[in-house]
């Protein structure tokens, strides 16, 4: 189930970076500004201030033990998809003897990875010019996994397993064909799909 994000108060926030500067002084005001730039996300708290109603959804949680000299410890490894629907998703991977601690890990690594996704109506199926869809067909490759989006007609919703369809309404993205090859990791399933969509901005989008 997907939950809210917990966000910085901007007021509270004192920057490190000279992107995050420019963020608290208004001089930026989307993440595009920032990937136009070709700067990369630093700081978590910049992305809670560009995007204060993102929503997080946990994907995977796996425990692992290792023998030291006080016995057996248990570590938890947790990925996450955060996204605010509205054209922006990232996915995070958090590691802690913690449950907690490793889901605020995730969560702030994933702010860090966040990507813009453009949307359209991409399909010759569909002509009605709502961005409801990604805007041509895609692949993104994580691994021995790849994932293909194509552009689906409005109102067919997601058809794509439980991972993909995750990442993909975090994103916005409300109709898509998709498939998948390879293995069914689900960190490398969430992260050829966040590499699908992102490849969208390296591609010519199609004239509608």
């Amino acid at each position: 189930m997907a939950e809210k994000v917990r966000t910085t108060n901007k007021d509270l926030w004192t920057p490190k970076t000279s992107i995050g500067m420019k963020v608290k002084a208004g001089e930026i005001t989307t993440l595009e500004q920032i990937f136009d730039s070709g700067r990369p996300i630093l700081e978590s708290e910049l992305v809670d201030v560009l995007l204060p109603d993102m929503e997080s959804e946990t994907l995977l949680v796996k425990t692992t033990q290792r023998v030291t000299e006080n016995g057996k410890r248990m570590k938890f490894r947790v990925v996450v998809v955060i996204g605010d629907r509205k054209g922006h998703v990232g996915i995070g991977v958090g590691k802690s003897d913690e449950l907690k601690p490793a889901m605020d890990y995730a969560i702030r690594d994933a702010k860090k990875h966040m990507i813009s996704v453009p949307m359209g109506c991409g399909s010759w199926e569909c002509k009605c010019h709502v961005k409801h869809s990604v805007t041509q067909k895609t692949l993104g490759k994580q691994g021995s996994t790849s994932v293909v989006l194509q552009p689906a007609p409005r109102g067919l919703g997601l058809a794509a397993n439980d991972v993909v369809k995750k990442v993909l309404k975090m994103a916005g993205v409300k109709d898509v064909w998709s498939s998948t090859q390879g293995g069914r990791n689900v960190y490398d399933m969430a992260v050829a799909t966040v590499r699908s969509l992102d490849h969208i901005n390296l591609l010519k989008p199609r004239a509608e």
